[in-house]
């Protein structure tokens, strides 16, 4: 399934796009020199960025792999960006294939590598949406083939938040996406904060602004004000590292490094 919907000629390279800009941070190719100018100017001051964009995706992958262990079979991934593997679908179907994945991204770029990156296998969707304009989202007919809201749903918004204004109402939205998730539902969110890179984070803002999103970096209180309706399972939440972590435990110097917060909420 595919509702790409659009003119290859649509795609903006006038401006950087932060789905491009991380994929640049990620070491992948999918970018142009804009967005490449753009993430150069965020590493040139703060080259911790990187270090934080791989362990935001590394918790990704732990969150859902310990979701579909849990018996989750279907999932919402809201801000999907430009496909890296593992993806979502590939940890969540190396667990249970079985699992239903509904991928949204605004990005049409991220459009034009869904058919063979993200549904090129069963039990995936992907469509061009907008987390600012949810009801768009849950009406959406890739949603009503894919996800039964009778059933549990994982909602996954990772590393995408920080692109939403307070003055855009990010928990408008999110109340709006939790009343629609039944009880037992769960919230995957990971979020840049500025609490560890005080002395860099206005620059790095800075180069956002003239991105096609702005990022507003914030506090471990007001991220986790947006589990509001939820009860943090453990450990709750923590620097992404630090959330069910594997291999080496890092050091206080290296954790101070990764700017993320990370967490899993399940809906009372």
């Amino acid at each position: 399934m595919t509702d790409q919907g659009f003119p290859v000629d649509e795609i903006d390279t006038s401006k950087p796009h932060p789905a491009r800009m991380y994929d640049y941070f990620l070491g992948g190719w999918d970018n142009y020199e804009v967005d490449r100018e753009a993430a150069q100017r965020v590493l040139d001051v703060a080259p911790d960025v990187v270090l934080g964009a791989r362990a935001n995706r590394a918790f990704l992958s732990r969150a859902v792999r310990h979701l579909v262990e849990g018996g989750i079979r279907q999932i919402i991934d809201i801000g999907t960006g430009i496909p890296t593997s593992p993806n979502t679908h590939e940890v969540a179907h190396s667990v249970s294939p079985d699992v239903r994945i509904a991928y949204i991204d605004n990005d049409p770029i991220v459009a034009t590598h869904a058919g063979a990156r993200l549904i090129g296998t069963g039990n995936t969707g992907f469509f061009l949406g907008d987390m600012r304009d949810p009801r768009t989202i849950l009406e959406h007919p890739t949603i009503s083939e894919l996800i039964d809201f009778d059933e549990p749903v994982a909602l996954l918004l990772v590393s995408v938040l920080h692109f939403v204004t307070d003055a855009e109402d990010p928990a408008g939205m999110l109340g709006t996406l939790r009343e629609a998730l039944p009880a037992g539902s769960y919230l995957v969110l990971s979020h840049a904060t500025a609490d560890f890179h005080t002395d860099v984070a206005p620059e790095v803002m800075e180069v956002y602004k003239k991105a096609t999103a702005s990022l507003t970096a914030r506090s471990h209180a007001d991220v986790l004000a947006f589990f509001d309706g939820y009860d943090l399972i453990e450990p709750g939440l923590v620097q992404v590292p630090l959330w069910h972590p594997e291999g080496p435990e890092l050091k206080a110097a290296e954790l101070r490094k990764i700017g993320v917060y990370g967490g899993i909420g399940r809906k009372r």
